[in-house]
């Protein structure tokens, strides 16, 4: 089942580092930078930036699993981590991340 097909899963525990090149592929304009999973999205002006931010907050709500968000003027980096594994990753942050992906490429003109 796709990473996008996923919901995120309450306690879920830390990935075994070999499990996370495989993942990553899943969502190729992320990175990893430390233990977080990041990825900034560029848009074409705050109003669209907000809607982004909007849609963004109502699937992280449905799924239960809160990222750090920096919002600025046309741009926003989201970065997850699971805290309930240690601040590592789980599979939550990339399910997270290809619902996230799925709401960029999805946008008004995009």
């Amino acid at each position: 089942m796709s990473l996008i097909d996923r919901h995120c899963v309450h306690g879920a525990p830390a990935l075994d580092d070999a499990a996370i090149p495989a993942l990553l592929a899943e969502v190729p304009d992320w990175h990893i930078d430390g233990t977080r999973l990041e990825r900034e999205f560029v848009f074409r002006d705050f109003h669209e930036t907000m809607e982004f931010v909007n849609a963004l907050a109502f699937m992280i709500h449905r799924e239960d699993h809160h990222p750090d968000l920096a919002v600025g003027y046309r741009r926003v980096t989201a970065s997850w981590t699971t805290h309930s594994a240690g601040n590592r990753l789980s599979d939550n942050d990339f399910i997270c991340a290809a619902k996230a992906d799925a709401l960029y490429a999805g946008r008004a003109g995009a």
